[in-house]
């Protein structure tokens, strides 16, 4: 039995149809709406049947794992780091593998501009599978949509998460571009921690998305960079820190929140560590 969702940690927003119709017809917005959208971590027995298609184009990221997908009746396999692209009134179906089901950032999508970028994009039903050469940044930029579809469903939410998919199909139509240079799969996990320094990231979750084993992810990690990757997210975490420390009068537990430290006593140990001295003291520092 497949199951369309309620999975462990999942996040699954659908716009009321009503606010998308009028988002569709409202300036801002009519340009390309997000309708639905959504992650599914670890999504086991997932899967989706639709015979006559939707309304909207669907884009399914996988992050992790792997699954299939079945376009006008032929039937592709998707593995980690690859997109999958249906566009509207197409029939499909999807689900994840048994052994390694995989993890889904995803959304609908329709407006005005969708089907120039389907054409630019040379989306095809026969052709819905494709790599990504930068899965961290179309993950960040699903992320956005989530996280303004989650704030509440007003007109600005609805035109932030309008923005970020627009984005994100720009970046997905670019895809097919031959001789486009690539960024090393760890200059991508460094932007990625970067836009997520809040978040503790797992070195398996880095890696899975570079389409690397964790040993092999971390060895190219390290000399690339000098440090580990979870010692790189600390000293990310630590300059964020101190820019809090030196341009707001923040308590330090709150500045410990504010950089993903839910233990400010702990924030603080790790804070001397690095630099010597505690937030307190170096916050009486005299600079500049």
């Amino acid at each position: 039995m497949l199951l369309e969702d309620g999975f462990p940690g999942q996040r699954l927003l659908v716009m009321p149809r009503p606010r998308v119709r009028a988002a569709l017809s409202r300036p801002g917005t009519s340009h390309l709406v997000v309708t639905d959208a959504g992650y599914f971590p670890r999504a086991r027995a997932h899967g989706m049947t639709r015979p006559d298609g939707v309304d909207q184009c669907v884009v399914l990221v996988c992050t992790r794992g792997s699954g299939w997908c079945e376009v006008a009746g032929v039937r592709h396999p998707v593995r980690s780091g690859q997109v999958v692209i249906v566009p509207p009134g197409v029939a499909h179906a999807y689900g994840a593998d048994d052994a390694t089901p995989w993890t889904l950032w995803w959304l609908h999508v329709a407006g005005h501009d969708l089907a120039e970028f389907l054409r630019v994009a040379g989306v095809r039903a026969g052709a819905p599978v494709r790599e990504l050469s930068d899965v961290y940044r179309i993950v960040a930029l699903v992320e956005e949509v989530v996280q303004a579809m989650e704030r509440d469903q007003t007109f600005a939410s609805a035109l932030a998460a309008s923005g970020a998919a627009w984005h994100l199909m720009a970046l997905v139509s670019s895809e097919r571009t031959a001789g486009a240079p690539r960024v090393s799969a760890v200059g991508q996990a460094q932007e990625y921690l970067r836009q997520h320094v809040t978040e503790r990231v797992s070195v398996d979750e880095l890696a899975a998305m570079a389409r690397l084993s964790p040993s092999h992810f971390a060895t190219r990690f390290r000399r690339e960079t000098g440090v580990t990757p979870l010692r790189y997210q600390t000293q990310l975490r630590m300059a964020r820190a101190r820019e809090l420390l030196d341009t707001t009068d923040s308590p330090v537990a709150l500045v410990s929140e504010r950089v993903g430290y839910v233990d400010p006593f702990y924030f603080a140990r790790q804070f001397k560590a690095v630099h010597g001295v505690s937030p307190t003291a170096y916050r009486a520092q005299r600079k500049g």
